[in-house]
């Protein structure tokens, strides 16, 4: 007995003899089988498949990250608002991700820890590329890479670039801002210091909001984005905890830790201390 197709879809194509599917758009054969567990255990594979879902959105996390950044350098500044926006949704994707990983016990993750050898996440280098785009600079971290030269020197070169908070402090000089010079000409791979100078710029943009109103968003949107970043952070730190105690990391961080330490960092910091003036 021939079976009637559900009804709207009589269109539907089903010859792909010389077309291509959407399987082979997405190249669905190589993400699929990029899942190899190293042991038996059934937890592993969620174990894997989150850790490569979040950095599947990472990728787009950069892209979008250093496309704003090219945006605000050519005082493209509408471009760079959606992209930013879009940036702090995706994170709210990542921190949900924490939960699925969440319903991992010790036991059972005790189960196949010891496959992972030395590999960690801490050794995320595109992690890494955010922190950089966001203007968290450490010389020490590059030596994790040392391994794979052509990521070196990538890393290397995103290293050296400004971040995205040095050509937001460009686009406050553009606007008429007296900015203290060493904020201008500082060394894109030192790490940002908080300056006075900056903080009485901002004070002015949120107290005159109508006049420097491409600004005040630009600010509302790194605020966003860094809130929603210590968001990520917190929920990765109490994933951790909840799952290893304070067992060291597989990758020799101090685990809970150093996660509880970089916390304590701000990327904006004259964005949130400026809130205090009103």
């Amino acid at each position: 007995m021939t079976q009637e197709p559900p009804k709207g879809s009589e269109g539907v194509h089903t010859d792909f003899s010389d077309r291509m599917t959407y399987g082979e758009y997405l190249r669905l054969d190589q993400l699929l089988d990029a899942q190899k567990p190293l042991s038996s255990h059934h937890d592993e594979m969620l174990f894997i498949m989150i850790h490569q879902v979040s950095e599947i959105w990472m990728k787009l996390m950069l892209h979008e990250l250093q496309a704003a950044i090219r945006s605000i350098q050519h005082d493209d500044m509408q471009p760079a608002f959606k992209m930013l926006a879009r940036v702090s949704s995706i994170q709210k994707q990542i921190i949900h991700a924490w939960d699925v990983l969440a319903t991992m016990t010790p036991s059972e993750y005790m189960e196949f820890r010891d496959h992972l050898g030395r590999a960690s996440g801490f050794q995320s280098y595109q992690y890494r590329m955010i922190e950089f785009a966001l203007g968290y600079k450490t010389n020490a971290v590059l030596k994790i890479y040392r391994k794979d030269k052509d990521l070196h020197n990538r890393l290397e070169k995103a290293y050296k670039k400004p971040s995205l908070y040095d050509v937001t402090l460009e686009q406050l000089s553009k606007a008429g801002f007296d900015l203290d010079p060493q904020v201008l000409n500082r060394d894109y791979t030192d790490l940002y210091k908080q300056n006075p100078s900056v903080e009485t710029a901002w004070a002015i943009v949120y107290k005159d909001v109508d006049r420097y109103w491409h600004l005040y968003q630009l600010a509302e949107k790194l605020v966003d984005l860094e809130d929603s970043l210590q968001q990520w952070r917190f929920r990765h730190m109490k994933t951790v905890e909840r799952i290893i105690g304070h067992k060291k990391g597989t990758g020799g961080s101090s685990g809970v830790g150093y996660l509880k330490k970089v916390l304590e960092h701000r990327f904006f910091p004259e964005l949130w201390d400026v809130r205090t003036h009103f």
